[in-house]
């Protein structure tokens, strides 16, 4: 599988693959949007962080992995791991998608994804999943409103997950 051109990932936003480096920064922004981590059950760290640039389900490799961030003027205001090819060659699976605390609810966050699985599609990509904490009435209400739909539940960490997927 080819990688993804970052480039033209979104139309509307410039983007970077984050890596070590980048982690204060990603700490910064993750600590200021509390309520994720409130329904997860965990503490926003450095090391959590630096766990999540690295982490990959079963069976992918790192050539797979696009730890993102989506920056309007020089300004981080979203955060994406997604893997593709997982957990189907034709699927891809969004692990983790945080919009910058001052802007939700203004539509930013549906436009990124909006263009993601747009991308996705056009690079034959048939289906995106994703797990959603069952708990988070937010997430359960952003992920909706963009068209997943639950399709079993599942046990991480004690945490009920829906997951959920959309077809392209």
């Amino acid at each position: 599988m080819n990688r993804l051109d970052l480039k033209i990932f979104s139309k509307t936003y410039s983007m970077k693959e984050l890596a070590s480096d980048d982690v204060e920064m990603i700490f910064s922004f993750c600590k200021s949007n509390t309520q994720y981590y409130e329904y997860c059950g965990k503490d926003i760290s450095v090391e959590l962080i630096e766990n999540d640039i690295h982490a990959l389900p079963p069976e992918t490799d790192k050539d797979q992995k696009y730890y993102v961030g989506f920056f309007e003027n020089d300004k981080f205001i979203a955060l994406l791991d997604l893997i593709c090819g997982y957990p189907t060659k034709e699927e891809a699976f969004i692990g983790f998608f945080m919009m910058s605390y001052e802007l939700q609810g203004k539509g930013l966050g549906s436009k990124i994804i909006s263009e993601l699985l747009e991308y996705l599609k056009i690079q034959g990509f048939k289906k995106c999943q994703l797990g959603i904490d069952k708990e988070n009435p937010q997430s359960n209400h952003f992920w909706k409103k963009n068209g997943f739909e639950t399709v079993r539940e599942v046990a991480v960490d004690g945490h009920p997950i829906l997951v959920a997927e959309k077809q392209l």
